[in-house]
């Protein structure tokens, strides 16, 4: 029997073949727009799952009172790690502690690379289960051995045995290569990390002194823990969290200023869940998580809703077919499993299509996405899943027009006296509705978010980006010869300003405290965004001066004068800011020299943080900000300036970025995510135009006795047109009205994460509007004009 079922339903498939690739297709795109974004959320929700230990692993985070509001960092003390082992060590089976991990050049021989490493205590090694394939992971308790990954070995050594080569670090610290680790999961917060180097050797390095002075004061580290097995996350967080405030308050003769709560952020969280705003988590990707599930939730909905349009809509040409099967002796069961036969098999060839889909652009996805996602091929889950979906959906969809199809009388039938109803469209208008509302929805969310990314692109910088390079020093060598290295930089005729920072303009990220100004509010627990610059700094970004002066080598006085941001001299409160001295406690005193514009240096959403900006006395500047001749090509440029960079330094590799390229990376994640909605938004509508366009043809067939006579009363192909297409633009106006509010109040809920926002303008709704009538409009259009067209002659000749 099943087999007769299927074999009909396959004829029925064949017979209309419209409405058959209408079904299959658009059920197969939202099928695959599903599985895509399914992989996705897989990808994002398994982040940092390849570690056994995980739900044991956590990092300490600091809540701190800075600038009258509390502020969370992952940034730690270099007592902390100590403390929490001497006061709470019962509770932790491991606390390490580490540097950050970053670029640094490895050197060996003549081979030169750049890999991203840190400085690591040694219990890292059983904290992330890393695999040695050669070597043994306890030689890290040596300061002089290295630990490099798999890929590293064979970038550096290619073939050879790496076991006891010496490696030079940013050609200063020679350390034994003691073991070769395999790479740890890409998919993961350690996935960039190529190389462990001991903490110690960063400890009794004179090179990185600075970072061990002040050691409560300065979080230059981060502190990762293990929890012991009996120990509870919450309950050891809570333990701690007096900790550093304790120590504060010691150091500082209890000093209220001083506020500070430690927590643990367990490793579970740190990836979806790591933005926090006045101390509290207010989420982070997992909102984008929880997007796209219900994009993808949304889209497939609008394919089924096609399928079960199309299907209940042709209901009454089924009727005689159906009339007759009862008069022959068919029974009421063997007609409902013959019309669920054939929406199980269009689900079931969507779901097979789906996945070619999936195939074909699982590449382009991942470019888009910046992901490096495959097909789950081999998990029982992954098919599983979608066989149980494609069975449920066959089900759902076909249970309509089962259950309603087969109850025909056939006598009423077979009589000609049966018709479907009035009210019987009502249910498949109510779909069209829903589907054109969230397909508009999702059109004016995909407008907005691009509205906002290029709000933030247009907002003033406060400095000229145009032909500004910066070259990235990673050793010392550069450094101690840049004076003859910037007479020849400006002497080649391809440069016009030359100048040193201790960081790229675009990325500040050094933070003091410990300042006091005349008027300051006793309870004021401040904390100042700093850089470290040589004179002619503001002259080659740019910044514009908006009192005072700027930095003259001429005037020796200036060693001991800030430049302040326009943010800074309002948090301090000053007045006539100009001369206000300013006592760096531990120090010096400065005086405040001038005064420049705000500048974005972090995020561009963000509003720009209070600065100082002060000549280097004891920082070692790693930075020179280049500015290119205008009248030479770029190109150009930047060979005649590497050329003479390697003079001074010919070992080093010369990293240089465009400081407009850099700026425009501070957008990357927003327009990624404005991407694929636009991408999916424009899928959901062409699925939404597939389900119009079946219905427009269902209703030009179901209507050709009327178009015809209507034509030869005298009606013209206009008329026609308008009668045929006017249903159509009702219910597109109605989810306009629907999708409106609903899409202000989403947005302008997203909107308020951001500082510096855009508002969400008239026109956007506006051209959402125009264009989803004029999408309905040109999908009905052919089939209305079509039917309009039609000899009457041929649809009125049997009546």
């Amino acid at each position: 029997m099943i087999k007769n079922y299927l074999k009909i339903a396959w004829r029925n498939l064949i017979k209309n073949k419209a409405s058959a690739l209408i079904n299959i297709g658009g059920l197969a795109v939202g099928m695959a727009v599903a599985m895509l974004i399914g992989l996705w959320i897989w990808d994002e929700v398994s982040f940092d799952s390849g570690y056994p230990n995980k739900a044991r692993i956590a990092k300490v985070m600091d809540n701190s009172w800075v600038n009258n509001e509390t502020q969370t960092y992952g940034s730690s003390a270099l007592p902390l790690a100590p403390a929490l082992r001497n006061n709470y060590g019962n509770y932790f089976k491991h606390v390490v502690i580490t540097s950050w991990t970053n670029d640094h050049i490895l050197t060996y021989g003549e081979t030169m690379v750049t890999k991203k490493g840190n400085f690591m205590e040694p219990a890292i090694t059983d904290m992330l289960s890393v695999k040695m394939l050669k070597g043994s992971a306890a030689s890290l308790n040596d300061p002089t051995s290295l630990l490099i990954s798999q890929s590293t070995a064979k970038a550096v050594f290619g073939n050879a045995d790496p076991l006891n080569k010496v490696i030079k670090i940013d050609k200063k610290l020679d350390a034994k290569v003691t073991g070769v680790y395999q790479d740890l999961p890409q998919n993961s917060s350690f996935g960039d990390l190529t190389f462990i180097a001991p903490f110690q050797m960063l400890a009794i390095s004179e090179h990185y002194a600075a970072r061990f002075n002040n050691p409560w004061g300065a979080g230059w580290f981060q502190t990762y823990v293990q929890l012991a097995d009996n120990a509870n996350m919450n309950n050891v967080s809570a333990k701690i969290k007096n900790l550093k405030l304790n120590a504060l308050i010691g150091l500082h003769n209890d000093d209220a200023r001083y506020k500070s709560a430690l927590f643990l952020q367990p490793m579970s969280s740190w990836y979806l869940y790591g933005d926090f705003k006045n101390g509290i988590n207010i989420g982070g990707r997992v909102q984008y998580v929880w997007l796209f599930g219900i994009i993808g939730v949304f889209v497939l909905l609008l394919a089924c809703i096609n399928f079960m349009n199309l299907s209940t809509a042709r209901s009454e040409k089924r009727a005689k077919e159906v009339g007759i099967r009862k008069a022959i002796g068919s029974v009421r069961s063997q007609l409902i499993g013959q019309f669920y036969s054939e929406s199980l098999l269009i689900a079931v060839l969507a779901f097979f299509v789906s996945i070619l889909l999936v195939v074909l652009f699982l590449p382009e996805f991942n470019q888009l996405a910046d992901k490096k996602i495959t097909v789950l091929w081999g998990s029982p889950l992954f098919w599983a899943l979608g066989i149980a979906f494609s069975l449920f959906t066959g089900l759902v969809a076909g249970s309509y027009p089962a259950l309603y199809l087969s109850s025909f009388t056939p006598v009423k039938v077979l009589k000609g006296t049966f018709r479907v109803g009035r009210w019987a469209a009502i249910p498949r208008k109510v779909l069209v509705v829903v589907q054109f509302t969230v397909s508009v929805v999702l059109i004016i969310g995909t407008i907005v978010v691009f509205q906002q990314i290029q709000f933030a692109k247009n907002r003033p910088v406060g400095y000229s980006r145009n032909n500004l390079i910066n070259v990235d020093l990673q050793t010392d060598e550069i450094n101690k010869q840049y004076q003859p290295l910037k007479n020849d930089l400006l002497a080649s005729g391809v440069v016009t300003n030359v100048a040193e920072s201790e960081n790229a303009i675009t990325h500040l990220y050094i933070s003091n405290g410990g300042f006091n100004w005349s008027g300051k509010d006793p309870a004021i627990q401040e904390q100042f965004t700093s850089m470290a610059i040589t004179s002619d700094f503001g002259k080659t970004v740019g910044w514009k001066i908006a009192a005072g002066r700027d930095f003259n080598e001429a005037f020796l006085s200036d060693s001991s004068g800030f430049v302040v941001n326009e943010a800074a001299v309002k948090f301090m409160g000053l007045k006539h800011p100009i001369g206000e001295i300013v006592d760096w406690v531990g120090n010096a005193k400065f005086k405040i020299i001038g005064v420049v514009k705000d500048m974005v240096n972090q995020s561009a959403y963000d509003a720009p943080q209070p600065t100082l900006f002060y000549l280097p006395r004891w920082q070692h500047l790693s930075n020179v900000n280049i500015k290119i001749n205008p009248r030479v090509s770029a190109h150009d440029a930047i060979a005649r300036i590497r050329t003479i960079f390697k003079k001074y330094d010919p070992s080093t590799t010369f990293n240089y970025q465009f400081i407009d390229e850099a700026y425009a990376k501070k957008f990357n994640n927003e327009e990624r995510i404005g991407k694929l909605a636009s991408c999916f938004a424009g899928l959901a509508i062409f699925i939404s135009c597939l389900g119009l366009f079946g219905m427009a043809t269902f209703m030009a067939e179901q209507r050709v006795k009327e178009i015809g006579v209507r034509k030869v009363l005298g009606a013209t192909v206009l008329n026609l047109w308008q009668l045929l297409s006017k249903d159509f633009v009702v219910l597109v106006v109605i989810s306009l009205l629907i999708a409106t509010p609903v899409a202000y109040y989403f947005m302008h809920t997203w909107l308020q994460n951001y500082e510096y926002r855009t508002h969400i303008a008239w026109w956007v709704y506006a051209i959402t509007a125009i264009a989803a009538i004029a999408i309905t409009l040109a999908t009905v259009s052919y089939q209305s004009i079509r039917a309009a067209l039609a000899n009457p002659v041929k649809s009125l000749r049997s009546e």
